[in-house]
């Protein structure tokens, strides 16, 4: 049985290459509109599970890479859009919460062959 190639991505705060399952997943969620049809504002949320729909951008987790791409504006630039304040605090949150817990790993196990 052939090997399978390991799916490699770039962290956005620290720029190094890294297995797809040893980074987690940011998320930008497809854009929603209003009743009227105005534009809501993106969503843009942790994804653990590396399955939600939307554009991706990967990090280590480590707050510190977070707070590396947030100096430099590298998921903006993914993103093509302005990432509220209050995001890039819901997403330090989450990362320091999930870096505390011990036991399972971030992400669920079974996702070779996912995305």
């Amino acid at each position: 049985m052939r090997q399978r190639k390991t799916p490699m991505r770039m962290c956005t705060g620290c720029g190094e290459m890294k297995p797809k399952k040893e980074l987690v997943r940011v998320v930008k969620a497809p854009e929603k509109q209003e009743e009227g049809g105005k534009p809501l504002p993106p969503e843009i949320s942790l994804d653990l599970t590396g399955k939600k729909p939307g554009r991706g951008a990967y990090l280590c987790p480590d707050p510190e890479c977070l707070r590396l791409a947030r100096k430099a504006r590298r998921l903006e630039r993914a993103f093509s859009c302005k990432i509220p304040d209050q995001v890039y605090q819901e997403l330090e949150e989450r990362l320091e919460q999930e870096q505390k817990q011990p036991g399972p790993p971030l992400f669920k196990e079974g996702r070779e062959g996912h995305g």
